[in-house]
């Protein structure tokens, strides 16, 4: 392939990520929370960044909550656990419901609802929510990846050590353990920036600690949507 060829296909994948609307909202959420860094809940420039893509972002996310809707009533892959489904159910329904609630908070924000003192107690119980579904979600990877590491120990046994880069099995459960991991630690960082949000601990969670975290949540997002052939393949 020539320079320009690849130019093309490289291109033509930043296309097919940035016509993503999941890709689009990441980004931005990128922008708001590295704002909410700078500013440090200051006044100025910075806070105005962060304040008007928070809105912007409650736009692409408009009827989003039909996504974890239809996963809640979804059944869920054979042999897992009882205590995973019920985790993973509660995790969607949460999740659902501070997406519904979102919207309340954008049409207060713009004007539609009028009773302001009521759209905010809706945004904070939107955020519990929020909160809610990142812990679920922290202790739903750890334990999948207990089950995975298990699975990957008892694979090994029958395997040789050269034979692990070589068996499909193992080489495909170690890319979903890297997979869960960086959820988990994504998910992990979210408690603290729901926290922050939430003023449970403003004497710890500062806006410029919720926005850095915020930031480096948003670029794994973002990592996280990239085409699996940009990830690279497990070694």
């Amino acid at each position: 392939m020539t320079t320009l060829d690849v130019s093309r296909a490289e291109l033509a994948l930043l296309v097919a990520y940035l016509n993503k609307a999941e890709a689009r909202d990441k980004i931005c959420r990128a922008i708001q929370y590295g704002s909410k860094f700078v500013s440090n809940g200051e006044p100025g420039t910075a806070q105005n960044v962060d304040k008007s893509t928070s809105l912007a972002r409650k736009v692409f996310r408009l009827f989003k909550f039909v996504n974890d809707l239809h996963a809640l009533i979804s059944p869920s892959p054979r042999g897992t656990p009882l205590s995973l489904i019920l985790l993973g159910k509660s995790k969607n329904a949460l999740l659902s419901t501070f997406l519904l609630l979102d919207q309340v908070v954008w049409l207060g924000r713009t004007g539609i609802y009028k009773n302001k003192e009521r759209a905010e107690l809706i945004g904070r119980i939107s955020l519990f929510c929020w909160l809610g579904s990142n812990i679920c979600s922290t202790i739903i990877e750890l334990a999948e990846l207990g089950r995975l590491s298990a699975s990957m120990k008892k694979l090994e046994k029958t395997l040789k050590e050269n034979d692990k880069s070589k068996n499909e099995q193992y080489l495909e459960k170690a890319k979903k353990s890297k997979e869960r991991s960086l959820a988990l630690v994504k998910a992990s960082i979210d408690i603290v920036v729901a926290v922050g949000l939430l003023q449970l601990a403003p004497g710890k969670v500062t806006p410029r600690v919720t926005g850095g975290f915020g930031f480096v949540s948003s670029l794994i997002s973002c990592y996280q949507l990239l085409p699996s052939r940009e990830k690279g393949k497990p070694s």
